[in-house]
This record gives structure tokens, C-alpha cells and sequence, in this order.
């Protein structure tokens, strides 16, 4: 089973993170992001307060605990995801906020040994690096076709989005390792509906348009994204070391790249291909054993 999970749950991460991003264009246009992501948020909290009930899952037992999910999930949900989300809507072009999530992995490898003690060596350093470069590759389309000066601010968030997802992880790898999931996701999700929903209210006109796109948009989030994916993120951050979950990251551009050729017609330049392979050589670079 624990070989089966090895070799499994990084490839369907992938994936998973990969859709959410399909699921924001398709979701867009009857949506504003952060009011999405609120009710998304909403609606993940009930649904697993309820399985957490049902299974009488152990629940934080000290306010020490709660805090510790708490800062949790304000990094890796609501600054990552809301962060994100308002950058783009503010001025941040896509292929900008893909480079900027391109730097996690970097910003992780320079802090992990300091804050955890993980060495990184020269081959890891080779696999992350190449796995930028692919990256960058990827989503060359969409930095080429920038034009015009990018907000500064929107900049800034995007920053400090990267920032949050980092330190998240590493948070969550120094406090997590007794967190029961069902449980513990019910605390993060609730703290980080708290800056979202703010934002959202301060922000946004609260507009969700009651069409099928955004109800088959709003389950996918819950089921794959907010319950699937994160699920599998918490269980990789507890299983092995941080460096090597995050360059996971590097292989979203080229899968979401591959989900839209196929889900949109998005063309795909040989350029792209070449960054595939790139990224997906320096992820098997960074996360063998």
C-alpha cells in the first residue's frame, strides 16, 4: 500500500492541481474568483465537518492546535489561492502569475535547509533549476504575448501569494505530523475563508451566475481540489520532504497546458513540448531517491 502510494499520489496530484486551473476558465465567466472561492471554501467546511462527525474523527484537543491548522490554511489557502486569484484579476497576465508560481520550488530549496534541515545538494539544485527553465518554456506563449506595464501591486500580491504557499508548506511539514485530516482541513478551510471572504467582500460585486458551468465548476473545486488534491499535498508534505513536494509544482504548467490542448483546442509549439520534457526531467531529478 505505501509502495502503491509512492509511486500514485504525486502523479494524481498533479493532475488534480493541474484541473483547477481548467476549472477557473471555465468557471470564469459567470463568476467573480474570490466570491467562488469563498463558496467553495463554505461548502468543503460542511461537507467535511459532516464526514468528520460521522467518523468521530479527533478533533484538535488544545488552542495551541487549532492555531497551528489555522496558520495553516491562511498560507497555503487563503493567501496562496486568494492571492493568486486577486493578482490575475488586477492586472497579473497568466503567464506571469505561472513564473511566479515557477518560483516556489526555488524560494523552498533556499529556506528548507535553515528552517528544517533538509540538504538539498547539487543534483536537487540541477532538478530545480531545469524545472524552472521547463516552465518557463511552458508558458512562453503567454509571457510573449504580455503587453504593457504590469500593476505593481498586482506584482506584489503575486509575491506575497508565493511567499505564503512556501512558508506554508514548511509550517505545515514542523506542526502537521499529528493532524488528523478530516478534522484539521475543517480548521484551515475555516481560517482561510476569513481573508478571502473579506476580500471577496471588499472587492467584488459577489456575482455567481446559476448555470451549469459554475455548479459542475463549484463541485470539481470541493471534491478534486479542495478535498482531493489538498488532501494528497498534506499527505506528501508529512510523508517526505518539502523540496520534493514542491517541485511537483513544476509539472502543473505542462499538464494544464496538455488539459487545455485537449479541453479547448489551445495550441501546443514545439517550444512547449521541449519544456515539457525539460520540467518533467528535473522534477525526476529533484524527487529520486
Amino acid at each position: 500500500m505505501n509502495r502503491l502510494f509512492s509511486a500514485s499520489a504525486p502523479l494524481l496530484f498533479v493532475v488534480l492541481w493541474s484541473s483547477g486551473f481548467i476549472v477557473a476558465r471555465l468557471v470564469a465567466p459567470y463568476a467573480d474568483p474570490l466570491t467562488f472561492t469563498s463558496v467553495r471554501f463554505v461548502v468543503v467546511i460542511a461537507l467535511l465537518t459532516v464526514i468528520a462527525v460521522l467518523s468521530r474523527a479527533p478533533w484538535p484537543s488544545s488552542p495551541r492546535a487549532i492555531g497551528a491548522n489555522a496558520v495553516s490554511g491562511i498560507l497555503l489557502h487563503g493567501l496562496y489561492l486568494g492571492g493568486v486569484f486577486w493578482a490575475v484579476k488586477h492586472g497579473l497576465p497568466a503567464g506571469i502569475a505561472g513564473l511566479f508560481a515557477g518560483l516556489q520550488p526555488l524560494v523552498t530549496a533556499m529556506v528548507a535547509k535553515p528552517l528544517l534541515g533538509e540538504d538539498v545538494g547539487l543534483r536537487r539544485w540541477i532538478g530545480i533549476l531545469l524545472g524552472f527553465s521547463g516552465t518557463a518554456l511552458v508558458l512562453e506563449p503567454k509571457i510573449g504575448a504580455v503587453e504593457g506595464a504590469i500593476p505593481g501591486i498586482a506584482l506584489a500580491v503575486a509575491a506575497l501569494a508565493v511567499a505564503g504557499f512556501t512558508f506554508g508548506t514548511i509550517w505545515q511539514k514542523r506542526t502537521g505530523e499529528k493532524m488528523d485530516l478530516r478534522t484539521g482541513n475543517v480548521v484551515q478551510f475555516s481560517a482561510a475563508l476569513i481573508p478571502v471572504g473579506i476580500l471577496a467582500l471588499l472587492t467584488e460585486n459577489l456575482r455567481l451566475d446559476p448555470v451549469p458551468e459554475l455548479f459542475a465548476g463549484l463541485a470539481w473545486s470541493v471534491l478534486g481540489m479542495s478535498i482531493g488534491a489538498i488532501t494528497l499535498l498534506l499527505l506528501l508534505i508529512k510523508r517526505g520532504e518539502v523540496v520534493q513536494t514542491a517541485s511537483l509544482l513544476y509539472l502543473v504548467p505542462p499538464v494544464t497546458a496538455l488539459m487545455a490542448w485537449i479541453g479547448f483546442g489551445e495550441a501546443l509549439n514545439l517550444i512547449q513540448l521541449i519544456g515539457m520534457g525539460v520540467a518533467a526531467f528535473g522534477v525526476a531529478l529533484t524527487t529520486r531517491q
